[in-house]
């Protein structure tokens, strides 16, 4: 066993063991392999270990990795994502969790008409109302709520949030996303059956208060070198 399929079994493990605190099964929670900045043999060790579902955060440089990687990869979209960048995006992720504005989430709805696909799309919240992230407010969500009942060629499938950098109230902020989701499903009778919340060092946290998909990458993969 790899190392890399060694660090994917020890973190399904702990998937399971917060699952089960919960009261969940361990089935209701995947596991996203955030791949951003490790090589296409990174990618390609835990897929070679079974994992299907991997996340990027940049178009261009997902897209050497998608075209040589095999087809049946499930790529996730989690970075900030421009309307320019819509159609290409669109084009090779099944996922976007990074839907922060009711006018991203439009075009996206039009573009997706014109290419005849249709993503799954989180909407992402800052539910602390830091100014250092970007996110729909609650109020600008809930106003919204029309808008996103309205969509025909993207599914609103539920939240998005990453918490305050603060490991002791890490898990107020998840509960805080759950309600929110709570209260949009009631405005919009949308069904919204995602939470994307928890990364490698809150995960079971997040599980804890009903995350349905972890973005995890370093405990994975390790080290992460950024480009000088």
């Amino acid at each position: 066993m790899t190392d890399v399929a060694e660090r994917l079994a020890g973190l399904r493990d702990r998937i399971a063991a917060a699952c089960a605190a919960a009261g969940r099964r361990p089935g209701e929670v995947e596991l996203l392999a955030v791949t951003k900045t490790f090589p296409v043999e990174a990618v390609q060790e835990a897929y070679s270990a079974g994992h299907r579902h991997f996340g990027e955060s940049r178009q261009q440089e997902a897209a050497p990795k998608i075209a040589a990687l095999p087809r049946d990869i499930h790529w996730h979209f989690i970075g900030g994502l421009q309307r320019n960048k819509a159609r290409k995006v669109l084009g090779e992720f099944d996922v976007i969790h990074s839907v922060d504005s009711l006018r991203l989430a439009e075009h996206l709805d039009r573009v997706a008409g014109e290419e005849g696909k249709r993503p799954e799309i989180y909407l992402e919240v800052n539910v602390a109302g830091e100014e250092s992230k970007g996110g729909f407010s609650p109020e600008e969500l809930l106003a919204a709520s029309d808008a996103f009942a309205g969509m025909q060629h993207v599914a609103v499938i539920g939240l998005m949030s990453i918490p305050p950098d603060d490991e002791e109230r890490a898990r107020h902020w998840f509960a805080t996303t759950r309600e929110l989701r709570e209260r949009l499903r009631t405005a919009s009778g949308l069904h919204l059956p995602g939470l994307s919340m928890g990364m490698s060092g809150d995960f079971e946290q997040a599980i804890l208060e009903g995350s349905t998909i972890v973005r995890v990458g370093s405990a994975i993969f390790g080290h992460r070198s950024y480009p000088a």
